[in-house]
């Protein structure tokens, strides 16, 4: 009786796979995605946004925007030794650059107090300020600037 309610439970296995697998073979023909290209569709290619060059910076969209970086920044060192943004942007050269110095806000710590030298958690620019690009939207929208930024 064992033997016969196991060659009962093996042969159900084996038919229960081999369903599975034939039907999944024969739904993948049928499977789209959610714009309705079959998934075997490669992408469409699309041109990869460039970053501009020097140019004034773009106005900001929304209060507290991080400003955008004007100028490219491909070979900049941004590391935990140094900060290639620091030699022109410090407070110490800004003049000497044209550049814009660093806000007083990277000078703070956590609880607020007065730092001498740049947070360590403002040092890393590149986490909140990024290049100026021609990129095209992704997708259509409606966004309007700040009521105080226009």
């Amino acid at each position: 009786m064992k033997r016969q309610t196991r060659n009962l439970a093996m042969t159900l296995a084996a038919a229960l796979c081999l369903g599975v697998l034939t039907g999944t073979a024969g739904a993948a023909d049928t499977v789209r995605s959610l714009r309705g290209v079959s998934v075997e569709a490669p992408e469409p290619a699309t041109e990869a946004p460039h970053n501009r060059a020097d140019s004034p910076p773009i106005a900001r969209d929304y209060v507290q925007q991080p400003p955008l970086i004007p100028h490219k920044i491909d070979s900049y060192e941004i590391s935990k030794n140094f900060n290639k943004c620091m030699d022109c942007h410090s407070w110490s050269r800004y003049q000497e650059f044209n550049a814009t110095k660093v806000s007083l806000t990277h000078f703070k710590d956590r609880e607020g107090g007065e730092l001498s030298n740049i947070s360590p958690r403002r040092y890393f620019c590149t986490q909140c300020h990024i290049p100026q690009s021609d990129a095209k939207p992704l997708v259509e929208n409606t966004f309007k600037r700040a009521d105080g930024l226009r």
